[in-house]
């Protein structure tokens, strides 16, 4: 029978939008002090820190906050509890780092592993069930010398099962939402095996409910000795987020992670070349060169590779998601972006396509080409694009030139194309990206930002592209 080790308790949580409150009550005070105690080992202290003036509550919540890439201040603010609400994993988050191990002898010392099934969801195919599963441990194998084979009866070295609340582990789920499932690191007994809870809508490929696919992969990076990262774009993030298992590929943090412990694939030759893994982009990086950028309702919104961020007034720390978190069935690596106040839909372009989208949903009918807006057929992307509040024109910018598009009449304006070094004085380089914001238009062109008033032309400034995406490396 498998012993029991409460230390590697492990689990997945849903990831949720907040929107940060404007002021910390008594009763938040106190839930932050739980939570802190919970996820990052907050004790009463005595002695050296506590006579230097630096509480312990203080210190814990820097550490906090330097763990998931917020502003330091070492006080609860509103973008710290709005981080503190979401539904998230029950595994401390102490070590400050990208990916990470359990330490000690939390691997396995071979690399033969086996799992069973021992039950199965309502929610799924039995078939759709097995097909999720060796998936999601072939992710792994790819780029390990791991291999798993599945048995039918007896104790595996993985054992996968789903139950609900109270399940035979001594740590009940907790219903719907909320944790989704753990897993146990690599040990004797219960080590390895992953526990899914039945009370959540567990999906196949489908963007409602929790694609298990992705569930199970990260549960099995425990299983097979991966704690958390604080990569936000890593499979081993506390936070669950739903990616198409069709077109997944294992962020370079989970590989750099796994073959810590167990070294690459033997079976890939090293002359032929390798599937690019993707990384997580830094507000940082200077020399970052931005997707596209927009407003939406009030926020901006900044975009590279997979990845946006999200700005808000009320918040002071830019917050990083995947685009695929917030619009299911938007593209990702997109080429340009804008809000149309006409409309009240934001719009993405790649390539020869236009996605649009009311908020969090997808308007029916899209997406479309790029001519439904009046370009020329022989346009085949946009390179930029942004909504003029004051003339309700949008300006679509294609290599060196520009066109104009009427929102209202749905038309393209006469004239059209403009060079646009014509209208944008200084700027001689690729336009990259471009937005409006309070009164100025801001035009990107690599890593630069220039600042312009629309009606006369005049360059006010040139500034970093992060000038607006807050680098929170303090």
């Amino acid at each position: 029978m498998k012993t029991f080790n409460l230390s590697i308790l492990l689990s997945l949580a849903v990831a949720v939008y907040c929107v940060p409150i404007s002021q910390v009550t008594e009763q938040d005070e106190s839930f932050a002090e739980s939570y802190l105690k919970k996820f990052f080992n907050l004790t009463e202290e005595s002695g050296p820190v506590v006579r230097r003036g630096i509480s312990s509550v203080t210190k814990k919540l820097s550490e906090m906050q330097r763990f998931f890439g917020l502003q330091i201040t070492g006080t609860l603010d509103a973008d710290t509890l709005a981080m503190m609400k979401k539904p998230r994993c029950g595994v401390p988050d102490g070590k400050i780092a990208r990916f990470s191990t359990f330490g000690g002898n939390l691997k396995w010392e071979k690399n033969s592993l086996t799992y069973r099934i021992v039950n199965y969801t309502p929610d799924m195919s039995a078939t759709e069930v097995d097909n999720s599963i060796e998936k999601a441990l072939q992710v792994w194998a790819k780029v390990t010398p791991l291999r798993f084979t599945r048995i039918y009866s007896g104790t595996a070295d993985i054992m996968i099962s789903f139950g609900r609340r109270a399940h035979g582990d001594y740590y009940p789920f907790d219903g719907p939402d909320g944790t989704l499932a753990h897993a146990f690191a690599p040990a004797s007994g219960i080590g390895g095996d992953a526990h899914f809870d039945d009370d959540e809508s567990f999906t196949f490929r489908s963007n409602s409910g929790y694609v298990l696919f992705m569930v199970a992969a990260h549960e099995f990076g425990h299983s097979l000795g991966l704690s958390h990262s604080d990569d936000p774009g890593a499979l081993m993030y506390p936070v669950y987020s739903y990616r198409n298992p069709e077109t997944f590929t294992l962020p370079r943090d989970d590989i750099n992670g796994i073959q810590s412990l167990y070294g690459p694939n033997p079976d890939i030759n090293p002359h032929e070349p390798k599937p690019t893994a993707p990384t997580t982009p830094d507000a940082c990086d200077s020399t970052m060169v931005l997707d596209a950028v927009t407003t939406l309702r009030g926020e901006m919104i900044f975009f590279k590779d997979s990845f946006m961020w999200r700005s808000y007034p009320q918040s002071n720390t830019p917050q990083q998601t995947l685009i695929t978190n917030f619009w299911p069935s938007a593209p990702v690596n997109i080429d340009a972006a804008y809000e149309s106040r006409q409309s009240d839909n934001i719009f993405l372009f790649k390539g020869r396509k236009v996605w649009a989208f009311t908020g969090y949903r997808a308007v029916p009918g899209y997406p479309k080409k790029l001519n439904t807006f009046g370009l020329p057929r022989s346009v085949r992307k946009v390179d930029a694009a942004l909504y003029d509040v004051e003339s309700r024109k949008t300006l679509f910018f294609v290599g060196n030139y520009y066109y104009s598009y009427d929102e209202a009449r749905r038309t393209m304006d006469r004239g059209f194309p403009k060079r646009v070094d014509e209208t944008f004085s200084g700027l001689t380089s690729k336009v990259t990206a471009a937005f409006q914001y309070r009164g100025f238009t801001y035009i990107y062109s690599g890593p630069y930002m220039f600042e312009y008033n629309l009606r006369t032309g005049r360059l006010f400034r040139v500034l970093r592209n992060s000038y607006y995406l807050r680098c929170t490396n303090f």
